[in-house]
């Protein structure tokens, strides 16, 4: 990039709002779409599976146990659905935005089309966080579970190496301790290894462990319907509690926001488009699908959960479904229950990791970030120098950092890259009312207010320390915006300047 691209002082102020707003138009993306080098191998039900893959995870195996036990009671089953519409407004403006531009970038490509690059690399900077930081979170679950299998045969992991290195004292502060979580630190390091031989592959992989793990939840709503015990239930929705602040229709809301983590992996379809073979169709297949499989199971799956267990029993689980297996005196189904966590988490890991590498990918493809993250191996056909670095960021993420970190920031990430995505739907509609869409978001412009609406609420339902520590962040992203991407940002007109 040439001296003339950077911005001189007595130019800078007066170019800058222009440079901001600047915008990739939609037919350069569709173009780039066909010539970045990726190879189109996933089909609509290879979509489908990398969706479920992604979302049945941490919100089934970990969090739900929680949300009902601390938060709301057998009501969870309405924060269930409450997130779901949110996600389903959401989604059918993602199926939308996917259709019309068929690239990698995911909310990140989108608002670069509508709202211009400083839009662009905000929403690209919380796809980030919610991605990477996700992936760290998910294998610090996939390591309990882990540790805990092999520790029902014996083999009894230290906490020297089981433990991540940050944690919350007993005074609710931040602190240090020799530790490492070593299992957490081998699980992103696997997945990064399947990513960088390639995408078939993972995706082999990936079906496989769906198969599995949909198999062991079917059972344990099967099995467990019948050990459910109708005084579990009631009250459906528990009083309303002034001290904590928690249960009644307060609790479910805050449970909403809790499980959101749960459901982000709907939208990792979307950055899987530049390899999708007939991406106009069959994005909005996997996206929708994908919703509409996993609310049914997550919903059955809790309404039998604290149907089996009284609610109160679940606060601070770590592992509901194993409980649950406890009541109903089925040891071989608590192992069961812990290798289908543990493959359904695996898959959760790979699939956020794939995002995340794919998002840089475009990111760099638009010289916003250093041009390796979008080079790719002429043997494997994937980028691997940004695979092995968002795996060694991710692994090493995972080793330290315990997930109450990391929660509500992936969560808050991923609820404004919504409100974006059903922005970017509106904008389209008022100034492209005759672009074509393979998928047209019905009941506009409902639907994306709706989804905007509820998105935006569920944000305010989150603590204050997450938004603290998401500003740290987007101004520590801006940063690099300005001394970096600001002066190599391809969209530059040496010529304007």
């Amino acid at each position: 990039m040439s001296e003339n691209n950077a911005l001189t002082p007595s130019r800078g102020f007066e170019a800058l709002p222009r440079r901001m707003f600047a915008k990739k138009s939609i037919p350069d993306i569709q173009r780039e779409a066909q010539n970045l080098g990726l190879q189109r191998t996933l089909s609509r039900w290879n979509l489908l599976s990398l969706g479920i893959g992604c979302v049945v995870g941490a919100g089934i195996f970990v969090m739900v146990g929680e949300a009902a036990g601390s938060l709301a009671g057998p009501a969870v089953v309405l924060s269930f659905l409450i997130t779901a519409i949110a996600c389903g407004l959401a989604g059918l403006c993602y199926a939308e935005m996917a259709s019309v531009l068929p690239v990698s970038g995911s909310a990140y490509t989108y608002a670069y089309a509508t709202l211009g690059e400083f839009a662009a690399w905000c929403i690209g900077t919380f796809l980030i966080l919610e991605y990477g930081l996700a992936a760290a979170c998910v294998a610090v679950g996939w390591s309990g579970y882990l540790v805990s299998f092999i520790r029902d045969f014996g083999i009894d992991v230290p906490d020297i190496l089981s433990k991540s290195s940050i944690y919350y004292d007993a005074t609710n502060h931040l602190s240090f301790r020799p530790t490492i979580n070593l299992p957490a630190f081998i699980g992103i390091a696997s997945v990064t290894a399947f990513l960088i031989r390639g995408m078939s592959e993972s995706t082999t992989l990936n079906n496989i462990i769906v198969a599995v793990k949909l198999v062991v939840i079917v059972m344990f709503i099967v099995v467990g319907a019948f050990y459910i015990v109708p005084d579990n239930l009631t009250p459906f929705i528990p009083e309303y509690d002034e001290a904590t602040k928690n249960y009644g229709w307060v609790g479910i809301g805050a449970a909403a926001s809790k499980i959101f983590f749960a459901y982000m992996g709907f939208e990792s379809v979307s950055t899987a488009a530049a390899e999708a073979k007939n991406p106009q169709k069959d994005m909005p297949f996997g996206m929708i699908g994908t919703l509409l499989v996993c609310t049914i199971l997550y919903m059955a799956l809790a309404f039998v959960l604290t149907g089996v267990v009284n609610y109160k029993e679940l606060i601070g689980a770590d592992a509901p479904l194993a409980i649950a297996a406890d009541v109903m005196q089925m040891s071989w189904f608590k192992v069961l229950i812990k290798i289908g966590a543990i493959m359904g988490l695996t898959s959760v890991m790979l699939v956020l990791t794939y995002g995340m590498t794919r998002i840089l990918f475009m990111i760099s493809k638009d010289g916003l970030l250093p041009n390796f993250l979008s080079e790719i191996h002429p043997s494997t056909s994937t980028p691997v120098k940004n695979t092995a670095l968002v795996g060694l960021i991710g692994a090493v993420a995972a080793a330290i950092l315990p997930i109450s970190v990391l929660g509500d920031l992936v969560s808050m990430g991923t609820l404004l890259a919504f409100c974006v995505v059903c922005g970017t739907v509106l904008y389209l509609q008022k100034h492209y009312p005759h672009l074509h869409r393979p998928f047209n978001t019905p009941y506009k412009p409902f639907v994306p207010i709706a989804g905007i609406v509820v998105c935006f609420y569920l944000v305010t339902t989150m603590k204050v320390d997450a938004l603290i520590h998401l500003t740290y962040y987007l101004i520590f992203s801006l940063a690099i915006y300005f001394i970096y991407g600001f002066k190599n940002s391809k969209l530059i007109d040496e010529n304007e300047y």
